[in-house]
């Protein structure tokens, strides 16, 4: 049971995953604002949903001002990395924006060895060289003309950014209520901002372009942001976030044999190569 955590975390990656393919999917003829917007009331509505099966409401009481505090600020960059990430997907392939929003990994370890305290081992360290240069591997020459002037590349970044912080206050946030409870807090801040950003952008029909199959696979986007949320933020609970954050990020694996796959997007030789490294460092993490 000791190790249960990393279940959990794999789990989540394997969610997470399809979460990617799924939006890729729904968001082919839909703006990626509404689309975000409309995913997470979606999300919002599995994540109570487990919270009463779960049991979870009874914790409300235990929520401290802190703890609410760090669950509204994880929410906040969750809502941002979320918007940043599915702009980098609208208008780049998604074996380029995926994996620079996973290069998070690296940001969010150093940031649990510096505020959360964890152990910085030998093998933790050689993880991070390896999950960095396999990322920079993977993200290097990655422009084409398909690209609008590279705007997907700065949104892919802020992404990373942003779900660096969103792990590092999750794992502050969800220590003293339960993990459904804490996702379910989160994703509502993370529905505010959205429809706030859809309402800025002066956005009056957010279902134009979703047509039958898109609103599905949203849909089922949704029910698999949820169910990785809900992992993830179990595993943060039980487990270090050096280590889960790397193996939620081996999401990557599946959503490349995705793209390759039924996109038809290639992966050149030098980011097969940094796919290796990366998965080899996410393996030493555990270690």
């Amino acid at each position: 049971m000791e190790y249960l955590y990393i279940l959990f975390a794999v789990l989540s990656a394997l969610l997470a995953a399809l979460t990617v393919i799924f939006s890729k999917i729904g968001l082919k003829n839909t703006d990626a604002d509404s689309a975000t917007a409309l995913r997470t009331t979606m999300v919002l509505v599995f994540a109570v949903a487990s919270v009463f099966l779960s049991g979870g409401w009874s914790d409300l009481s235990k929520a401290t001002g802190p703890t609410l505090l760090f669950l509204i600020l994880s929410g906040c960059a969750t809502g941002a990395s979320w918007l940043f990430y599915f702009k980098a997907l609208k208008t780049g392939d998604v074996n380029k924006v995926t994996p620079i929003d996973k290069s998070s990994t690296v940001l969010a370890m150093l940031m649990a060895f510096i505020f959360l305290g964890e152990e910085l081992s030998l093998y933790k360290i050689i993880a991070m060289v390896l999950i960095g240069a396999g990322t920079l591997m993977m993200t290097v020459n990655k422009s084409n003309g398909k690209s609008k002037a590279g705007a997907w590349l700065l949104f892919a970044w802020l992404s990373s950014i942003f779900a660096a912080l969103t792990s590092i206050l999750s794992k502050l946030g969800v220590e003293h209520i339960d993990s459904n409870l804490a996702t379910a807090i989160r994703t509502a801040v993370v529905l505010v901002m959205a429809w706030i950003v859809v309402a800025a952008n002066g956005k009056k029909n957010v279902f134009a372009g979703l047509d039958g199959r898109g609103f599905f696979f949203l849909l089922l986007s949704a029910a698999a942001t949820a169910g990785s949320w809900l992992c993830y933020n179990h595993a943060l609970q039980i487990g270090d976030a050096s280590v889960v954050v790397p193996i939620d990020k081996l999401s990557i694996l599946p959503v490349i044999l995705f793209s390759r796959v039924v996109l038809k997007e290639k992966l050149t030789a030098p980011a097969a190569a940094g796919l290796v490294l990366v998965c080899a460092g996410t393996v030493l993490t555990i270690l």
